[in-house]
């Protein structure tokens, strides 16, 4: 059947894998009727969505984050829409404050949207909100109960905090020391606090006048746990100015900054989140949802990657 779909399209308007839509197309056997039909279908759809490629979809975005994974999540839905055979525009907002976040989403009701991927946290206002919208919802991160969202997408906060609290410790072995929390905050915290109650957990922000001032004062710090995605090299030159070292350091997103200090063990581990396929799951689900694309709409809740200064992806800058 001759068709000018890349198999991964095709895998993704079927929710087949790759594979299986690589042996169906050219014929290999050992698949089931049902599943060749489902791939059939799978790029008439295709073939239809070709036909009417002047529709536009508009996904609105909204985030209450810092401004840096704000970035992050833009920079993963603009390679990921680039690979969906479908037009999608994107909005996205940010809020730093919890104030504007119900403002925000409130926006979204008012604006012509086809649907929302939104991180927030779980409360009964943000839930209201967003049942208000009348458009598919998409949860990133943080969820909101199933009957407010079609589906969710991303890693746990708690047990992100929790796993990080477990490298720290690990690290540590037998040995006595506190631990420095910079920008810690809701869940990621009290997931990481969970693991540790017996260290002395010293909280502070990622600023160099007051975190070097801390560090005066706290001859025992011994370990370091970024909660938020940016500023490490700051936090690392702040020791070195201090002339202190540390014997752990465990933070959190892969961006230059954080591969550069991997790179030269001057962080110890990252933890890791694919915003790419959570951001490709999130568009799928709420394209399907419009029926523009074929097949099941799903949550896909992922897991937090461990990087190490020998596992650094090689394509990661």
């Amino acid at each position: 059947m001759k068709h000018p779909y890349r198999i991964r399209e095709i895998a993704a308007a079927a929710g087949l894998s790759q594979a299986t839509v690589d042996r169906v197309l050219h014929n290999r056997g050992g698949v089931r009727e049902s599943t060749v039909r489902q791939v059939h279908q799978a790029i008439a759809e295709l073939d239809r969505q070709q036909s009417q490629s002047g529709r536009t979809f508009v996904v609105d975005v909204v985030l209450s984050t810092s401004r840096a994974y704000g970035a992050a999540v833009r920079a993963a839905l603009d390679a990921e829409l680039a690979e969906v055979p479908v037009t999608v525009r994107p909005r996205l907002a940010v809020t730093t404050e919890p104030a504007d976040l119900v403002q925000a989403l409130d926006r979204v009701g008012r604006s012509r949207s086809h649907g929302l991927i939104v991180l927030a946290p779980p409360t009964d206002e943000v839930a209201d909100a967003v049942a208000r919208l009348g458009v598919p919802v998409v949860t990133l991160n943080a969820d909101l109960p199933a009957g407010k969202r079609i589906a969710h997408v991303g890693v746990d906060y708690f047990d992100s905090g929790a796993a990080a609290a477990y490298l720290v410790e690990r690290f540590f072995a037998e040995r006595a020391g506190d631990v420095l929390l910079i920008n810690g905050r809701g869940e990621r915290e009290d997931g990481f606090r969970s693991v540790l109650p017996a260290r002395r957990i010293i909280t502070a922000g990622p600023e160099p006048g007051p975190l070097r001032a801390i560090l005066g004062r706290n001859p025992s710090i011994r370990a370091v746990y970024s909660a938020d995605t940016c500023g490490n090299e700051a936090i690392v030159a702040a020791f070195a100015e201090e002339r202190r070292n540390y014997d752990v350091f465990v933070a959190h997103g892969l961006d230059e900054e954080n591969v550069a200090l991997l790179r030269t063990h001057r962080i110890s581990a990252v933890l890791h989140q694919d915003l790419r396929a959570d951001m490709r799951n999130a568009c799928l689900a709420i394209l399907r949802a419009q029926g523009a694309l074929p097949g099941p709409i799903r949550s896909h809740p992922s897991a937090v990657q461990v990087i190490t200064p020998y596992n650094v992806p090689p394509a990661a800058f």
